[in-house]
């Protein structure tokens, strides 16, 4: 059974998203014959509901005597590529291949069971391609730190921020919101010049 660990209006960190937001809902998930819900989600206006893992209360960032490198590991997710062997391995294998009859996971949660994969027919047909994808694809939360700190910068620091690399922060900018889905983002300075 699962308790509220957030309460409406409470300020929380959305760590998907990467900013702070009020709780508008705590959203009980209900069992018919059960007293307590089965799950709890929160409501914070940012276009879905998101679970207590996903949330920081200020209290619990304020007491946090992290530096700024160990917050942005914390705040951001860590995606690992697992190797997974097919039913029938030796259809797939492969005298040239360094993993011979595997192919790639990406695990993107906490546990084994959430992430990206394709099965192994469709990795059959073009194996490079799919590595390629898996490795793209574990570097992905990487890759959005990199464009979030130059976003920061160029909005902290327009007039500092060199001219030729403008487009580049706005593209980082753009990506960032098209990925958290949000209608604005730390770019606005640097668009309005």
């Amino acid at each position: 059974m699962a308790k509220a660990l957030f309460h409406k209006s409470q300020r929380v960190y959305v760590r998907p998203v990467g900013t702070w937001a009020l709780v508008e809902q705590v959203v009980p998930h209900w069992v018919k014959d059960v007293d307590e819900p089965l799950r709890v989600t929160y409501e914070c206006g940012l276009g879905r509901q998101f679970h207590a893992h996903e949330l920081v209360s200020e209290q619990a960032m304020q007491n946090s005597e992290r530096s700024e490198d160990e917050d942005e590991d914390l705040l951001l997710e860590h995606w690992r590529i697992s190797r997974r062997s097919p039913p029938r391995r030796a259809e797939l294998g492969n005298a040239n291949r360094q993993n011979q009859g595997t192919y790639p996971v990406v695990l993107t949660d906490e546990g084994e069971g959430g992430g990206w994969r394709v099965s192994p027919s469709v990795y059959q047909r073009d194996p490079q391609r799919i590595e390629h994808q898996a490795r793209m694809i574990m570097h992905t939360p990487d890759l959005l730190r990199i464009a979030r700190c130059i976003a920061e910068h160029a909005a902290e620091y327009p007039t500092d921020f060199p001219a030729e690399l403008r487009p580049v922060a706005q593209g980082c900018a753009s990506i960032l919101r098209f990925v958290y889905q949000l209608d604005e983002a730390p770019e606005a300075a640097v668009a309005a010049e």
